[in-house]
């Protein structure tokens, strides 16, 4: 076999391991060493001892080169900034402020859901500890006001997909990182489509509500007064918000600098409100299990990115790609159509840095430097717009995998954090809103302005 079938003939073997119950991080690092082994053993014919020692060599340097990076240390920061957030109260806080502001609305608690976790996905870059915190709080208000079950759980689930799209957001990092694109242009194109995001979602729940009688009951009661007096306990959040965004945007930071004056700022309100040592050293001990838990799988994967460079695998899949006689816009369809199966299977970072390898160069190639993949032809997308643009995209579909049977990771948070709720349920639940997903990405293909405006805005 040539390099590229036995490149493909990997790859392979990675998906079944994958599929098969193996650790992403410890499969992609297997076969991408298994790969340059090959590459410098038979290919280069050096030998199986010396091909052996180059590909280990490479499989140590590699990680130790990409990992040394500042940019790297956003994801501890931005973790610690949602647990922080938690253990101060700020949650309750937000919740609250969210019922009384939206609550008459039909099925109104849920949508105060939705805008609460939105708000909370604004200092928190993990989806599954949003999940969490919101089962706790949110549905048992919803149950006591007389919710379907199911439907309170699914909207918990889909609302902690929000973390994932909102800045600060890990995994808009962990992109920026595999396709070497400008993390601070990523953290803010995300902003609009997760405010987008959250209010299709709550349109989706009024829709609901009123088609369906007694689904989803409105709160009513609250005064403006009482409206308003809600507003300061949920300041905290927005304040914070606001340091990470103005600094990015104005320059007077990097984004690690501008996450940790957050992270720095959460930590003295939660301090003030009198948070405790078992409490701080909780939010340091989940921050470190799920910081390690996404480094260990980054390493892997550049070791697996690093062999199909040698292989030039993505070249030529970008090749086959762009070669398709088929409208560019009709490809991207099948694309992403290929995440949505994948997502029922996989994580969605390790969904991420397992595809973008291969399938971000094949969507460059297919811009091909100017707007042939957006419906608005008048806008012109460079190529670094492009990375921006298919990063909101292509993080948007990973939202999926969160809620997508069998290893939808926040339904089952959900279900861990319920025990009257089974798994089945929250993900019977949660199905609505993979239509509003789609509509989303929808949405976001036909008017990618709503992706570039921000990031426009500092490119010049």
């Amino acid at each position: 076999m040539n390099t590229i079938e036995t490149g493909i003939l990997l790859s392979g073997i990675l998906v079944l391991l994958v599929l098969g119950g193996v650790r992403v991080a410890f499969a992609t690092a297997l076969i991408g060493f298994a790969g340059l082994f090959i590459i410098f053993a038979f290919d280069k014919g050096q030998g199986v001892e010396r091909g052996f020692w180059t590909a280990l060599r490479i499989a140590g340097q590699v990680p130790h080169s990409k990992m040394s990076t500042h940019v790297l240390s956003l994801i501890p920061i931005f973790i610690l900034i949602g647990y922080l957030a938690y253990y101060a109260g700020l949650t309750k806080a937000l919740f609250e402020a969210a019922k009384r502001w939206v609550g008459w609305l039909p099925g109104g608690l849920g949508v105060a859901t939705v805008f609460a976790t939105a708000g909370f996905a604004a200092v928190s870059g993990a989806s599954v500890a949003t999940s969490a915190v919101f089962a706790r709080i949110a549905i048992p208000e919803m149950l006591k006001l007389g919710y379907d079950k199911r439907f309170a759980a699914g909207v918990v689930a889909a609302g902690g997909t929000l973390a994932s799209l909102i800045p600060p957001s890990a995994i808009l990092v962990i992109y920026a990182i595999i396709v070497e694109a400008s993390v601070g242009q990523l953290l803010l194109a995300g902003f609009l489509p997760g405010a987008v995001s959250a209010l299709i979602y709550g349109g989706l729940i009024i829709f609901l509500a009123k088609v369906r009688k007694n689904f989803g009951p409105p709160v009513s009661g609250f005064t403006w007064k009482q409206r308003f007096e809600s507003i300061p306990g949920a300041f905290p959040i927005f304040a914070v918000v606001g340091i990470i965004i103005y600094c990015i945007y104005f320059g007077w930071g990097t984004p690690t600098e501008a996450g940790a004056m957050g992270a720095f700022l959460v930590l003295m309100i939660a301090l003030f409100k009198g948070m405790r040592w078992e409490q701080l050293k909780g939010a340091l001990l989940e921050s470190a299990k799920l910081t390690a838990m996404i480094f260990t799988m980054i390493w892997g994967v550049l070791i697996f990115v690093r062999y199909l460079g040698f292989a030039n695998l993505p070249g030529v899949f970008s090749d086959w790609i762009t070669s398709i006689d088929q409208p560019p816009i009709v490809t991207l369809l099948f694309i992403l159509g290929a995440y949505v199966i994948l997502g029922m299977f996989m994580d969605a970072i390790g969904m991420l840095i397992l595809t973008l390898p291969v399938t971000f160069p094949a969507v460059i190639a297919l811009n091909g430097g100017q707007d042939v993949l957006a419906v608005d032809s008048a806008l012109g997308m460079s190529g670094t717009e492009c990375a921006i643009w298919f990063g909101i995209i292509v993080v948007k579909m990973a939202e999926l995998c969160l809620i997508t049977p069998p290893i939808g990771l926040n339904c089952f948070v959900v279900a861990g954090v319920r025990d009257d709720i089974s798994v089945q349920d929250v993900f019977r639940g949660a199905a609505p809103f993979f239509v509003a997903d789609a509509v989303t990405v929808g949405v976001l293909i036909a008017f990618p302005g709503i992706v570039l405006w921000l990031p426009r805005l500092i490119m010049g």
